[in-house]
Formats: structure tokens, C-alpha cells, sequence
């Protein structure tokens, strides 16, 4: 027991180009005092223009690294059997036009999406008949239920996707979060996948 090295490797770990990635920074390792420096200062990638965005870091790749630097080492291996480092290179700033480009784009868009939408039901026929029931009046534009009705659909997409500008209202995540959450993991999974074919072709020669 005094010799065993419980590793975990970390899903996704954010690095930058000409980074050396320790042990440490791309799993969780529990390892005998007599030996924490050693691994402490253990590299296992050197992060090079070559890798472009993303690198896939094998368990069985550490083993060997790690084997090799502590032969006496008993190595036991928990969780995940890859690691992803998502290389991040410097952001260049948008230029003000660009971005309020894509903005008239997305509030136009998302304008002619409601309207298409509320025309498609006949929303105003609605309104007009609901009017009519309260009222006993007909009415060509029902301000009274229209406007009430126009700000609780902005209203409802606020609480929908739980954000006013960068302020989250509450702790729970909304449901574009969880899909986007969902699509991140089918990403990375594809990721191992490939990187893993990949590999096998670099080794066998193909």
C-alpha cells in the first residue's frame, strides 16, 4: 500500500500554447509523501503549435510516464481513461461593427421569428376574441391585452434562460444550459473517439 498511486484523470483541462502540463494539472493523484515531488513536477504534455485546439491525454499514456519515472510505483487508475486539454489562445477583441452587426441580425431575426410565429396561431384573433368575452366589445387592436401580453414574452424568455444580461438569477440551470451541457459531452466524446483512431493509425503505420 505504501506504494500506490491512485490516479483520476480531469475531464477537460484548460491550457496554453508552450505549456509543459504536469501530472497534477490534468488528473487528481494520490500519491506517498516520499514521492509527491516528484510528481508534482512530472510532465506528461508539452503544449506546441502542432496540437491546433485540442489534445487527448491517455490514461494508459501517463502510466508509462509515471511508471517510468517510479518503477516501484503500483499504479490504480479511477474514473475517466482520457483527459482533454483545450488549448486557449489569445482572444482578439471584435470590432464594435461586427458586433453590433450580429446584433440587429438576432434582434431582427428573433423579431420576424415571434411575428411569423404569432400570425401562424392568429394571436390578434385571439386577442380580439378574448377581448370581446371580458368586454362584451369588439375591438380591431386589443391594447389592453396586447401590450400586458408583449412584455410578459420578454419576461418569460428572461426566466426561461434564467439571465438578465451576465446576471443569472438563480442557481438553476436552464434548459439551453443543460443542452448545451449535452452537446459538450457528445463533443468531447467524439473527440476521444477520433483521437483514439487517430493514434491507432499513427501506430500501426497506416
Amino acid at each position: 500500500m505504501e506504494n500506490t498511486v491512485y490516479l483520476r484523470m480531469r475531464q477537460k483541462v484548460q491550457v496554453k500554447l508552450g505549456q509543459h502540463v504536469t501530472l497534477h494539472e490534468a488528473a487528481q493523484v494520490i500519491v506517498p509523501p516520499k514521492w509527491e515531488r516528484i510528481v508534482s513536477e512530472l510532465v506528461i504534455h508539452e503544449v506546441t503549435p502542432e496540437d491546433k485546439h485540442l489534445v487527448v491525454v491517455d490514461v494508459m499514456r501517463v502510466i508509462a510516464q509515471l511508471s517510468a519515472a517510479l518503477p516501484e510505483a503500483d499504479v490504480q487508475t479511477i474514473g475517466p481513461a482520457q483527459a482533454i486539454l483545450e488549448i486557449q489562445f489569445s482572444k482578439k477583441k471584435t470590432p464594435l461593427v461586427y458586433f453590433i452587426l450580429v446584433w440587429l441580425l438576432l434582434f431582427i431575426g428573433s423579431a420576424l421569428a415571434i411575428m411569423n410565429f404569432h400570425e401562424d396561431v392568429s394571436m390578434q384573433t385571439v386577442h380580439q376574441k378574448i377581448y370581446y368575452m371580458i368586454t362584451g366589445h369588439d375591438k380591431k387592436q386589443p391594447l389592453l391585452l396586447q401590450i400586458p401580453y408583449s412584455f410578459g414574452l420578454g419576461l418569460g424568455m428572461i426566466l426561461f434562460f434564467n439571465h438578465l444580461f451576465r446576471k443569472r438569477l438563480n442557481e438553476e440551470p436552464s434548459p439551453l444550459e443543460v443542452e448545451m451541457f449535452n452537446y459538450q459531452q457528445d463533443l468531447d466524446q467524439y473527440v476521444i473517439v477520433h483521437e483514439n483512431k487517430e493514434s491507432e493509425k499513427k501506430i500501426n503505420g497506416d
